[in-house]
């Protein structure tokens, strides 16, 4: 349930909870936190092996499906483009869209950028306004 809370978290918490509640009242809010996640991971199993066993055979119809499910939930756009239209070969992939500066990688053909239609102008003097382009906003 907190498998991503880490040690930094907690003891985060525990000062955090030491200045709210105080050093008297803190020890039973922990203990009773503590019986309360407890309770709630208790009744979560308890309701999962009671649904396996009114479904019998059949919960494991039911669990396939969600696995699935599962899978496609960490599935990128990248993932599920490669998966179903080249069968999991996305090694033409990296070759194609390598990037120029590896060792190996050809350069791009490409045409020589555009050049600017208008000159460059001088740098503006401190204090004068920007110009102003009304077409342009």
């Amino acid at each position: 349930m907190f498998a991503n809370v880490g040690w930094g978290e907690m003891l985060l918490l525990v000062v955090i909870g030491l200045v709210v509640l105080g050093p008297e009242r803190l020890p039973g809010a922990i203990r009773w936190t503590s019986n309360s996640l407890r309770q709630a991971r208790d009744y979560i199993s308890g309701a999962t092996s009671q649904l396996r066993e009114d479904l019998g055979p059949e919960f494991e119809d039911l669990r396939q499906p969600l696995s699935e499910l599962q899978k496609l939930r960490g599935m990128t756009p990248r993932a599920a483009l490669t998966k179903h239209l080249l069968d999991g070969d996305d090694s033409w992939i990296s070759e194609a869209f390598q990037s120029p500066d590896k060792p190996g990688a050809e350069k791009p053909h490409s045409a020589p950028p555009p050049q600017p239609a208008t000159p460059k102008s001088e740098p503006l003097t401190p204090g004068t306004p920007a110009p102003f382009d009304a077409d342009a906003t």
